[in-house]
């Protein structure tokens, strides 16, 4: 097995994946606010990033699910610009410490290359 097919990689790449497929469907969520009837949607990204430590994720779409639980305004839009705006901060944070981690892991590769020398 080589570095770029370790697991750890397949994580990190299926951890971005998932926060990139959260961020779209925040920001779907944000663009239907006025939308009559739109239902919240979102992914469990712990549930799903969970599914992919224990192998059962073969690089499948994760299940998208309706939020239940929101308040819905009298025509039926229960999407919250507030929570909506919370977690698109909070996915940006998590997207960033996973590119800092693959960052960190081709830096590592760089060095070894280069026999620990000067990787410019």
């Amino acid at each position: 097995m080589s570095w770029m097919d370790s697991p750890s990689q397949h994580l990190l790449e299926r951890y971005l994946d998932l926060s990139a497929k959260r961020q779209e469907l925040i920001s779907s969520n944000i663009a239907n606010v006025d939308t009559p009837g739109y239902r919240t949607r979102d992914i469990d990204f712990h549930g799903e990033l969970a599914r992919a430590v224990s192998g059962d994720d073969s690089d499948t779409e994760p299940i998208v699910h309706e939020v239940h639980g929101l308040t819905a305004r009298p025509d039926g839009n229960n999407v919250s610009v507030d929570r909506e705006g919370l977690l698109l901060s909070e996915v940006q944070l998590q997207f960033n410490i996973a590119e800092q981690l693959l960052k960190d892991n081709f830096k590592t590769l760089n060095l070894a290359i280069n026999g620990g020398g000067s990787s410019s």
